[in-house]
């Protein structure tokens, strides 16, 4: 169920964002999130795609069907702190944070989030759709500080095993939000 759901919202991301087909760049991440995928407890084989936009961001939907954004490749440092947003990522997958307490509801509705993504501004994009009164609801984009935890914790694992320095992920947060507050918006 969760491979099909998956499919079919990575279907709606790939009609609605430009990919990066740059062969160099798309082996590279996928050699990248393989080997995570290989060191963590994901039960899916995982799709992976760069998409081209300059938000610092990456997701990842039911079923193992991931995306890393060019702006997230181009703002880390190196590639341990890639690694790290990486493994934080297949870490929600691996939990099945996104679909564990979905409702039958929730799940119809879900197939309108990747168009929500999509739209300018990222998730600030988002969050204007949302505040125009659209019953989209969060199961992929909020998770509880809980599963939030979680993913932290197990993503740092995934990391070590794959060989990266786990400190690389918090000092690549850290650079983000000390970023964010000087340039708030």
């Amino acid at each position: 169920k969760q491979g099909a759901m998956g499919k079919q919202f990575s279907q709606q991301v790939e009609q609605s964002a430009k990919l990066v087909t740059d062969p160099v760049v798309t082996e590279y991440i996928n050699r990248l999130g393989q080997n995570l995928v290989r060191n963590s407890d994901a039960q899916v084989p995982f799709t992976i795609k760069v998409i081209d936009s300059d938000e610092i961001n990456a997701f990842a939907l039911p079923g193992g069907f991931f995306y890393v954004n060019s702006g997230l490749i181009l703002k880390a440092d190196d590639e341990a702190e890639l690694a790290g947003v990486m493994a934080h990522e297949i870490a929600h997958v691996a939990a099945r944070h996104g679909t564990k307490q979905a409702t039958k509801a929730d799940i119809a509705q879900m197939a309108m989030i990747p168009i929500a993504i999509m739209l300018p501004y990222g998730w600030a994009g988002y969050g204007i759709y949302e505040g125009l009164n659209f019953a989209v609801p969060l199961a992929f984009l909020r998770f509880s500080r809980k599963d939030e935890a979680q993913a932290d914790f197990l993503g740092l694992q995934y990391m070590y095993k794959a060989g990266y320095d786990p400190n690389a992920f918090v000092s690549f947060f850290e650079k983000i939000e000390a970023e964010n507050r000087r340039h708030p918006g």
